[in-house]
């Protein structure tokens, strides 16, 4: 079953529709304002990549925006990367430590 993302001309809106079997999902119905006036989009996807993977292809000399450190995941990665550059091993506490602040834990455990 296909998933197909229109967006409304009339307000701008973006809805998934899911098409069923044959049928052939023209101009649906923006479920926001209820216009007809919509038309068929790109969606977005997404590639999955394995820590591992991700570990390799990090550069931590790379120059980052501020969006790169609102994702906590990444600031974690950065951090494991960073102490397997200089050689060291700060133990199954440091790492502990990065995957519960990865996962937004350890903000939550510290408020």
């Amino acid at each position: 079953m296909p998933i197909f993302e229109y967006e409304c001309a009339a307000c701008g809106g973006v809805a998934s529709h899911v098409v069923l079997g044959s049928e052939q999902l023209q101009h649906p119905t923006c479920p926001i304002c209820g216009s007809s006036q919509t038309r068929r989009v790109m969606s977005s996807f997404a590639l999955v990549e394995s820590e591992a993977a991700r570990m390799n292809n990090f550069d931590t000399r790379k120059p980052r925006d501020e969006s790169f450190y609102r994702d906590s995941r990444n600031v974690g990665l950065w951090a494991k990367k960073r102490a397997k550059e200089m050689g060291v091993d700060l133990g199954s506490k440091f790492d502990e430590t990065v995957e519960q602040a990865r996962t937004g834990k350890l903000i939550k455990d510290m408020i």
